[in-house]
């Protein structure tokens, strides 16, 4: 961190809880899905992908529940979205 920085913000930055949604999206409705997942607050990224899933987006949240917040209230109600796995990042 650049010198000068206030320690709080290292905390901040070191204390998020991060996710990793994979998602798994109904035929005929990727786009739309898309967009409004990108829109949901906590959600930093989205990435359509091949394979089992088909999209993987990432979330940031300064608690765990927020992070269920995020989304079971949000993301899995979006019109679109067939079904979700979280991973949560890991520190060693």
């Amino acid at each position: 961190m650049p010198s000068g920085q206030p320690e709080y913000i290292i905390y901040l930055m070191a204390s998020l809880v991060k996710g990793y949604l994979l998602i798994k999206l109904v035929p005929g409705l990727e786009s739309s899905a898309i967009s409004q997942i990108r829109m949901t607050p906590g959600i930093i990224e989205v990435n359509l992908v091949f394979g089992q899933w088909d999209a993987l987006a990432v979330a940031e949240a300064k608690t765990l529940f927020e992070l269920a917040k995020i989304v079971v209230g949000e993301v899995r109600g979006i019109q679109g979205v067939q079904d979700t796995t979280t991973l949560l990042q890991a520190e060693l």
